[in-house]
């Protein structure tokens, strides 16, 4: 009886354990889907991220909610590059509205002339084979010690900009593509030096002077203490005297960054502040570069780099006048601010740079639509034994939360660099003194480099896939096929 009643107390038991411990639910369980979820894998060169390079993939929801709405919203992307098929030493580069992609190439032109390379068929190719590039420059005028090219955002005029033996400046332009080219005039003042000049335009309209729909202006490093600048109201035949390129009592040093035009008809350059050079500061024209102001960045808590590119602080205004800017702290890592008001207040400066990165250099900017901003700049990762091209966008600059896309435009085992190891912080061989970054009339960004370790070759850093910077809302670009070292 004992026995009976033990036996029926363990049936009971063991069929309550068996309903506590056997599986609760044989459903199949969905994974949730994250904003991340693309059709393909995202490539090891691509990042998602937030400011102070947290990974975007773990830091998307804020208190359950989604940070990533409207048009900050990740985009697969994966970067390449596309050679030009010979050397570059500082390349300067633009994109017309036909769709070709320009380069200077130093001394390979007819005669050793700077060449104006022109790549054809890359703004739309299905193949690699579908693009092709070659010298399209005027071959009159002998080397430039510093080439620079740029072409006219609005009428996509190109400016061939030369500095011969640091004493004179020439300009030639073409309205045709590069098929034909103006004859070469002297554009600037006689001094004893001149060095570092950078061009750029705006539709700035002076009732007097004006006869051509832009207005160009240079800036050049001269023996003064400041940036000299000229103007010209006639698409670059005739020039204005030099002038300050800064309040007249400026000590911030000749050298500049790039110079930029915007929309409402100012110009922006960037370098170290007046007073002896102390931060960064963005300088502003308003009258068609005849006189400046000065307009200091938000750099107390990054401070400044103290590298052979010291004086980089770029600067670029998108289709709304917003103007953006990027610079290198302390810490040789790249920072990102932004002005609603022409520069007179900046937003708080975020660090740009993408998880495990630990040094960059040579930054340069630039924008599309209102908010939607390329930067690149060359990066480490290994403490300078190899360096690499990176391009990072936003599509939502002003966004409490603004998405970062970064990619690399190179991979691991093909670096820009792998010799030099301080490359990001001193002159560093086709890299030179300065690189540069445009966006296409596709909203594709397209970056200047050099591969050093391919001979100095000119390449196009770009996105093979990505968000476009213009239109109203982000929307993908148009796949292109993958570059890399095929193509030097």
């Amino acid at each position: 009886m004992q026995q009976k009643a033990v036996a029926v107390v363990f049936l009971f038991v063991f069929s309550s354990l068996a309903g506590c411990l056997g599986p609760e639910d044989n459903r199949t369980k969905i994974d949730e889907q994250t904003p991340f979820d693309f059709a393909s894998p995202i490539p090891s060169t691509t990042f998602y991220h937030f400011d102070g390079a947290r990974n975007a993939t773990d830091f998307y929801n804020v208190n359950g909610t989604s940070v990533l709405y409207g048009n900050n919203i990740p985009i697969f992307s994966e970067g390449t590059y596309y050679g030009i098929g010979t050397t570059t030493f500082e390349p300067t580069i633009g994109v017309t509205q036909a769709g070709n992609v320009y380069m200077t190439s130093w001394g390979t032109g007819d005669g050793g002339s700077t060449a104006i390379i022109k790549c054809e068929g890359m703004l739309e190719m299905n193949f690699i084979t579908e693009y092709s590039c070659a010298d399209s420059g005027p071959g009159v005028v002998p080397n430039s010690n510093d080439p620079y090219l740029y072409v006219d955002l609005w009428n996509d005029r190109l400016m061939k900009f030369d500095m011969h033996a640091l004493a004179v400046m020439t300009v030639q332009y073409s309205d045709n593509e590069a098929v034909t080219w103006s004859p070469p005039t002297e554009a600037t003042s006689p001094y004893a030096l001149q060095d570092h000049q950078t061009i750029a335009s705006s539709p700035y309209q002076d009732s007097l002077l004006s006869i051509h729909d832009t207005t160009f202006v240079y800036c050049v490093n001269t023996q003064f203490p400041h940036p000299l600048c000229s103007t010209s109201f006639d698409g670059g035949n005739l020039w204005t005297p030099e002038v300050s390129g800064a309040p007249t009592d400026c000590d911030s040093g000749g050298l500049t960054g790039h110079i930029i035009g915007s929309t409402n008809g100012n110009f922006y350059r960037g370098n170290r502040g007046c007073n002896g050079g102390e931060g960064y500061s963005i300088y502003r024209s308003t009258d068609g570069g005849m006189s400046w102001t000065e307009h200091p960045l938000p750099t107390e808590t990054t401070g400044t780099a103290e590298t052979w590119n010291f004086e980089e602080a770029q600067v670029a205004a998108d289709s709304e006048d917003n103007v953006h800017a990027m610079w290198m702290g302390f810490d040789n890592m790249p920072y990102y601010s932004y002005s609603h008001d022409e520069g007179g207040t900046w937003s708080n400066p975020i660090m740009v740079a993408p998880p495990g990165v630990n040094g960059t250099g040579f930054p340069t900017i630039a924008a599309g639509s209102s908010g939607r901003v390329a930067m690149g700049y060359i990066g480490t990762t290994n403490g300078g034994s190899t360096w690499n091209g990176y391009l990072t966008v936003v599509t939502d600059a002003f966004n409490e939360n603004p998405l970062l896309t970064t990619v690399v435009v190179n991979l691991p085992d093909d670096p820009l660099e792998n010799d030099k190891q301080d490359c990001g912080y001193d002159r560093c061989g086709g890299f030179g003194d300065f690189i540069d970054i445009v966006v296409g009339p596709d909203g594709r960004p397209w970056f200047g480099l050099a591969h050093n370790p391919a001979g100095e070759i000119g390449i196009f850093g770009t996105f093979a896939e990505g968000p476009s910077l213009r239109g109203d809302m982000v929307a993908a670009l148009t796949p292109l096929p993958l570059g890399g070292p095929g193509t030097l």
